[in-house]
């Protein structure tokens, strides 16, 4: 068999995986979307200058910013189930980030600063005064770096299971940059992120890392997570590929002796690595006090609403 013929029956043959992973993708896309769980006429938006930012505004008093988890699958949706208890003494802004939720998801790297400005501007130009904020996971980085920055945009902190500070401080290698142009390929890439970021995936991380007691899982939350990573025409994947190379990283150890706010952590004693992250962070800073939810895991303030809105209620009073 010459050459050319061998060439051509490797294109016909690379031709058809392709197609074949295009229409996976879009089938991925359709079934995640078709329920519009996260309806995005309901929401305000912020003209951000890198694409609009989507949120909600509820209630009276006080500012409190509600920041969810920096994941593909999370958004403002992550705190629906505490949001309107808030409301009840606080003005609650909830919004999602860009690359989440109904918020624009342009073709950029994700950081950590990136994240910082966001924030910044957002309390700026929409709150218009210094803010409290309760921040869920990884997204806790951020915000402390956002203190360090400027001390007159954010008040009070409540973390919520803050990431372990080692891995947080890891750098991008070249390995990890190989992965994230493999992943913003518009075909290969998004079959690669929607064979580890589908139904099942999700399901198994609520099972194994967010909640304690698998009774409690919601199954509409599992499908509001897994459209969350879909809207958009999956350009989550973006995010997501800044992510597991490690550009939304940063070393918050060099910011932690910078910091004059009030700062809290709340965490899922279901899973002792959040006691240990939560430990690392008031070894850096003593005045950090901790408060623990028993058989809760990474999503307190979705397992456990009422105990989780009773303990933000005892630490924003503290000092009101």
């Amino acid at each position: 068999m010459s050459i050319k013929r061998k060439l051509g029956i490797a294109a016909v043959f690379t031709g058809a995986a392709v197609g074949t992973m295009h229409v996976i993708n879009r089938i991925f896309h359709y079934i995640s979307t078709a329920d519009n769980l996260l309806d995005s006429d309901a929401y305000k938006y912020y003209d951000w200058r890198f694409g609009k930012i989507a949120y909600k505004k509820s209630g009276s008093g006080n500012p409190i910013l509600l920041i969810h988890d920096l994941n593909v699958c999370s958004s403002l949706y992550e705190w629906n189930k505490v949001e309107k208890e808030l409301s009840k003494t606080y003005t609650v802004y909830s919004i999602d980030l860009l690359g989440c939720g109904c918020s624009d998801r342009p073709i950029l790297t994700y950081t950590n600063y990136l994240y910082v400005q966001m924030i910044a501007d957002f309390i700026k130009h929409i709150i218009g005064r210094k803010t409290d904020v309760i921040v869920s996971g990884e997204s806790s980085s951020f915000v402390l770096m956002a203190c360090s920055n400027d001390d007159s945009v954010i008040d009070r902190v409540v973390m919520i299971n803050p990431p372990d500070m080692i891995n947080l401080a890891k750098i991008p290698t070249k390995r990890f940059k190989l992965v994230k142009y493999l992943l913003y390929t518009p075909v290969i890439g998004t079959f690669i992120y929607n064979m580890k970021i589908n139904r099942r995936t999700i399901s198994q991380e609520f099972s194994s890392s967010y909640y304690y007691d698998q009774n409690e899982i919601d199954e509409k939350d599992i499908l509001a997570f897994r459209e969350a990573s879909q809207k958009k025409k999956t350009h989550s994947k973006f995010l997501y590929a800044s992510k597991v190379s490690r550009f939304t990283n940063t070393n918050v150890i060099c910011c932690m002796d910078k910091l004059t706010n009030s700062i809290f952590i709340i965490t899922g004693n279901g899973n002792p690595e959040n006691i240990l992250s939560a430990n690392q962070y008031q070894n850096y800073l003593p005045s950090i006090e901790i408060m623990g939810i028993d058989k809760a895991k990474k999503m307190p303030h979705m397992e456990k609403p009422d105990e989780f809105v009773d303990q933000v209620k005892i630490l924003l009073s503290e000092e009101s």
